[in-house]
């Protein structure tokens, strides 16, 4: 078996794809080398069908499949460039694991079980790259009566946990979400709320920018006191772990029901109001359980906002805040890595989530396969 995987990764961020290139060395994922990383934007019709479809449409069956092969193509051509890049044929590559887009997270609602929905189409996906491809890899959980998220808190387990001190790993991508990796091997996670989404959406509508590099313009801005305590009034923030959320939530709806007299404010201090709603929830998720001088790592796009970083500092002045590359690893790799891990687990028959983390009834293989 080829110690081989790649992981693709599209997220709540919507900027596009990442694909890692990853070997396996260690028995059961215990370590991971990552040998390389492409991006990819999404095309501007591909993205903006995907953000559409976040939200109940017309027709939607039908633009949900032909998102879903969109999708795949993307994918498949990240695929085709790493194999490129290494020389690679598809045949040398045990499996891909690929998240696909969610536009739809209910778990545990309506039926008792609800679901979550990643668009892709996996078939297609394995007959464009010829690499067996693993995909689906929520579903398991959230039958199980899990959240089927966050699924990263195992890869982070596995990657960055210790015996001696206590970690914490948190990704911030279009939604933010902690692990809580204990010295004993116990792990928690949890999603915090949004990350970049309702920045982006922001700076989108009144600059045009897809993202607020550095967290420029909201570091223009100031904090209106009042819009932040409307929007840390949201129930979400006061529900006990497990939890789970995405766009159905927090969406551009949400925050205009909230903006209120805030709709007269200048722009960039919505926009440094919304940064400090992103690094005050995370800061409240943490603060009971973090230990003094617990090293805090940082991934995903938020990791890339001096500004939230910044704030992050700020309001954990006990933990040590630091990009996930100081351990080896960059930002924007780490869930697509993820995603070979979890690939990996599933060639392995091995389980893939944690049920303390996502309130699922055990431990289960995670995935559906779709042979090259």
């Amino acid at each position: 078996m080829s110690e081989l995987f790649i992981g693709l990764m599209s997220g709540t961020s919507l900027d596009g794809v990442d694909a890692v290139l990853a070997r396996f060395p260690g028995p059961q994922g215990a370590a991971l080398e990552v040998l390389g990383h492409e991006h990819q934007p999404f095309e501007p019709a591909l993205r903006a069908e995907l953000l559409a479809l976040n939200s109940p449409g017309e027709n939607e069956a039908h633009r949900c499949a032909l998102a879903g092969n969109g999708l795949a193509r993307a994918y498949a051509d990240l695929v085709r460039r790493l194999l490129q890049a290494h020389r690679l044929a598809p045949g040398a590559v045990r499996a891909l694991g690929a998240h696909g887009q969610t536009i739809r997270h209910r778990p545990g609602e309506f039926d008792g079980c609800g679901y979550t929905l990643q668009l892709l189409n996996g078939a297609l996906l394995a007959e464009l790259t010829g690499v067996d491809t693993v995909c689906d890899l929520r579903a398991r959980d959230v039958a199980a009566g899990g959240q089927g998220a966050p699924l990263v808190p195992a890869f982070h387990r596995a990657l960055f946990g210790r015996s001696d001190a206590q970690v914490l790993v948190l990704n911030i991508g279009g939604i933010s979400n902690i692990s809580v990796l204990e010295r004993e091997g116990q792990s928690l996670g949890y999603d915090c709320g949004p990350g970049n989404c309702l920045m982006d959406f922001w700076v989108q509508r009144h600059r045009g920018q897809a993202y607020d590099a550095d967290g420029a313009w909201a570091a223009s801005g100031q904090v209106l006191a009042k819009l932040l305590q409307r929007l840390l009034d949201e129930p979400f923030f006061a529900r006990p772990a497990p939890r789970s959320t995405g766009r159905d939530l927090f969406n551009p709806d949400w925050l205009a029901a909230r903006l209120g007299d805030a709709t007269q404010a200048r722009p960039e201090d919505v926009q440094a109001t919304l940064l400090e709603l992103t690094a005050q929830s995370i800061a409240d998720c943490l603060s009971p359980g973090a230990e003094p001088d617990a090293e805090l790592l940082v991934c995903g796009g938020g990791a890339l906002n001096g500004r939230l970083m910044q704030r992050l500092q700020a309001l954990l002045p006990q933990q040590r805040v630091l990009s996930s590359a100081a351990r080896g690893l960059p930002p924007m790799q780490v869930e697509a890595a993820a995603f070979a891990w979890l690939a990996q687990r599933f060639v392995q028959r091995l389980p893939g989530n944690l049920p303390a983390v996502t309130g699922a009834d055990g431990p289960r293989v995670l995935g559906a396969l779709h042979p090259a």
